[in-house]
């Protein structure tokens, strides 16, 4: 039943569009989710169906929470989001291609103020606000997911850049002329190393690379994951540890070079990746250090996400409504 409205505190909706589903919620101040749901993202051949869709999902919720009167705005995080110009730009990972103005599409459809920004920023302003960079005014958030993202505050302030677009430290080089990335056809990208992809690529080469006896031998190419190489490595298979100590080895050298470029007091890690626990992080905290000059070292935290992983991208998006005038 729908509750009255009057008196009581504004909520604010967010939105996550991954490329394969989307995810949706209404969230306090405070960083409750107090609905959520989430669809499909593909299957829509068009922008306007999918919003149309996504639309009839959320209006239950809204109505669940007393109707439109208690909504500040919503917020949505996405691939390519321009926090300037409310466009997509180019996503390589959905449906719809080329430049999509889904802040104004979003907004004609609710009827409410709609703000939008790129997934990895909207991690970094949900962790700022709700999680474990509730504190800090410089901080690096990085994704670790089936890619990598990024998001830069500094002096409190998120860093877009002239263009809406700074902070892809995922595309970042840090292997000249290395592995190559199918997304953006550039070689030796943060990405195509320390992300769940990046590991299960890994893993690919040492076995073919090598003869040393491994547990991943006995799984399928096609069922391989970081998953696989996870549970073998805890089960003491050297060549999974390897493969961790690589991965790690990699994000920290890259690490080292965010700390002096924007001498951040800590950098918060979140995904599925930052499960591994110390088998990721002990190499990428000593990869860090041993790559950083003397006037940065033993300053900069590693925190793993405080944000339960399911809200996170709900929460992250939700974040952006909070600032609507």
């Amino acid at each position: 039943m729908a509750v009255s409205n009057s008196g009581l505190e504004q909520l604010a909706i967010g939105i996550d569009i991954g490329g394969t589903g989307t995810k949706f919620g209404i969230v306090d101040r405070e960083g409750n989710v107090l609905f959520s749901s989430d669809m499909s993202t593909r299957g829509h051949e068009t922008i306007e169906g999918f919003i149309e869709e996504l639309h009839k999902n959320v209006q239950p919720l809204i109505d669940n929470v007393g109707g439109i009167g208690r909504i500040r705005g919503i917020g949505v995080g996405a691939p390519n989001g321009n926090f300037y110009t409310g466009t997509i730009e180019y996503a390589p990972n959905l449906p719809w291609k080329g430049i999509i103005p889904l802040a104004r599409l979003v907004q004609d459809e609710f009827k409410l103020p709609v703000v939008i920004t790129n997934d990895a920023n909207a991690a970094a302003l949900g962790e700022m606000k709700y999680g474990a960079a509730k504190d800090l005014n410089d901080f690096i958030m990085i994704t670790l997911g089936t890619g990598v993202g990024s998001g830069i505050v500094a002096n409190g302030n998120l860093i877009y850049g002239h263009d809406g677009f700074a902070g892809e430290l995922g595309h970042v080089i840090v292997i000249p002329d290395g592995r190559y990335h199918e997304g953006t056809g550039k070689r030796g990208s943060l990405e195509s190393y320390a992300s769940a992809t990046g590991v299960r690529n890994t893993a690919i080469e040492l076995l073919e690379n090598s003869d040393t006896p491994s547990l991943l031998r006995d799984v399928p190419k096609d069922q391989l994951d970081s998953k696989k190489v996870y549970d073998a490595a805890m089960a003491g298979d050297q060549l999974a540890k390897d493969i961790f100590d690589f991965t790690g080895k990699i994000l920290g050298l890259a690490l080292a070079n965010f700390v002096m470029f924007s001498s951040p007091s800590a950098i918060v890690l979140f995904g599925g990746l930052t499960k591994a626990g110390d088998l990721i992080l002990k190499p990428t905290r000593e990869s860090m250090e041993a790559n950083l000059i003397q006037v940065f070292q033993n300053k900069v935290k590693i925190l793993v996400s405080h944000l339960k992983e399911s809200d996170a991208a709900i929460l992250g998006a939700s974040a952006l409504a909070w600032d609507i005038q």
